[in-house]
């Protein structure tokens, strides 16, 4: 993925509510939330969603939970820790004017980014070489295969 800006960043015409989907594991999420953010951006970082807030973790509730069987699974969601979290990230999906999923993610930002295309909200995603591809992409306003090309369409 390209993180290298090919210019400095033109200053947002229109300043956007920004919903970053991405995985823990991916690491270009941080740089693609500072690169928004400095661009005048207000955006949802799901890893630190407020001050001293480092966003929801399944390990919070069992630090086993790769092993939990299905029930256990579904009995987790009605967790205070598990609802706190989707009630963070619920509230900050429902602010968002905007979505964009950065590459490779796993099944909960596909389903946000679902969810956005369902509501109207634009929608971009940013891929890279060697992502396996996606034909429902298609439902998304725009598919990106720089920071350079999403920061410019969010410009303006």
């Amino acid at each position: 993925m390209n993180l290298e800006l090919e210019s400095p960043t033109k200053p947002a015409i229109r300043w956007r509510k920004i919903y970053v989907a991405s995985s823990w594991r991916n690491p270009h999420q941080a740089a693609v939330v500072a690169a928004l953010q400095a661009a005048g951006h207000m955006v949802y970082d799901f890893k630190n969603p407020r001050p001293g807030n480092v966003g929801f973790s399944w390990s919070e509730i069992d630090p086993n939970w790769l092993q939990w069987t299905a029930a256990e699974y579904v009995a987790a969601l009605d967790h205070p820790i598990a609802k706190g979290g989707f009630a963070s990230d619920m509230n900050a999906m429902k602010w968002a004017d905007t979505f964009l999923l950065v590459l490779p993610c796993g099944r909960s930002a596909h389903l946000e980014l679902g969810w956005a295309c369902g509501q109207g909200k634009q929608t971009l995603v940013l891929t890279r070489d060697g992502e396996e591809p996606e034909l429902m992409a298609k439902m998304c306003d725009h598919i990106c295969t720089s920071l350079q090309e999403a920061m410019d369409i969010l410009a303006g």
